[in-house]
């Protein structure tokens, strides 16, 4: 027993070690850095909680809400409808795939398929939508062609759709692949029992699909929430650095060198998002499901 105990140990070191270098280290740097002074040209390593404070100037009780406030709402919703709209998309295209495909090399050629945009990077992939949504590009274009518009319009692009737009293009994928991990461990067994009961296609859906899918739902549903809560990248490039998240407030405090700011931001962001996965964890015991 106690060598396979260190055997164990053994084989879980090399991962603990990688953790703990890259991801606890880092973390807890963060952590003391927002506790940090800063001047105009030095950060000075002494306790003080001025950041936060700093954050949350002038978010009272009463009156106009502040800045920190409308910031982290407007990143919620970029990640609310992004959610909304890839489960949508996810489902969708994981339930044709686990049950509409029957051959299995088609279903894994079809699988590739889906994988091809990430055969490219994010910023490739999110540029390739400026000349599509453009005032001059093919969208307007096209919508001009067909009389549908009198003018090209300018909400396509540097506007919250073309960022929601983005998104859903760059994360769906997160919510196709475990979905359609939970879907392919479905008993068809079930399917032909609900049908022989009576059950009508969507209700054989909504009654024994979802919620034999909500183990991949809620890790797509994960995935999404918290690589949009934390992007910063597209929404600058496709908000025309016109519209504000917090991803956007921390790289610009980086830039500006506040680093104890910073700091302070994205250690309440990351206390945000955990909140969220765990509110979403309590929906389903992952250990149990996987």
């Amino acid at each position: 027993m106690a060598s396979r105990s260190a055997l164990a140990w053994l084989q879980a070191g090399p991962l603990a070690a990688v953790f703990v270098v890259f991801f606890l280290v880092p973390l807890g740097l963060i952590v003391a850095v927002s506790f940090w002074t800063a001047t105009d040209y030095e950060l000075i390593p002494a306790f003080s909680g001025q950041a936060y404070l700093d954050v949350f100037q002038g978010c009272g009780f009463g009156g106009e809400m502040c800045v920190t406030f409308k910031t982290y709402l407007s990143t919620l919703k970029f990640g609310l409808l992004t959610w909304g709209v890839t489960g949508l998309i996810g489902f969708t295209v994981a339930y044709f795939l686990a049950f509409h495909v029957r051959d299995n090399s088609t279903q894994t050629i079809l699988f590739i398929v889906c994988t091809v945009p990430f055969w490219t990077s994010n910023v490739i992939r999110m540029v390739s939508w400026i000349p599509l949504l453009g005032r001059n590009g093919l969208v307007n274009d096209a919508l001009l062609g067909l009389g549908l518009v009198t003018q090209p319009q300018e909400w396509l692009l540097f506007s919250e759709f073309s960022v929601v737009l983005a998104f859903v293009h760059l994360y769906t994928m997160f919510m196709i692949v475990p979905i359609f991990n939970s879907m392919m461990r479905i008993d068809r067994a079930l399917l032909e029992a609900a049908r022989d009961c009576g059950a009508s296609a969507w209700q054989t859906v909504w009654h024994v699909v979802v919620p034999l899918s909500r183990t991949g739902i809620i890790i797509g549903s994960i995935f999404v929430l918290a690589l949009v809560m934390g992007d910063f990248v597209t929404v600058g490039v496709m908000g025309g650095q016109q519209i504000a998240s917090v991803g956007k407030v921390i790289q610009v405090q980086a830039n500006f060198l506040q680093f104890p700011a910073a700091a302070a931001n994205a250690v309440i962001l990351l206390a945000t998002v955990l909140l969220m996965i765990a509110a979403l964890m309590r929906l389903v015991d992952l250990r149990k499901e996987l």
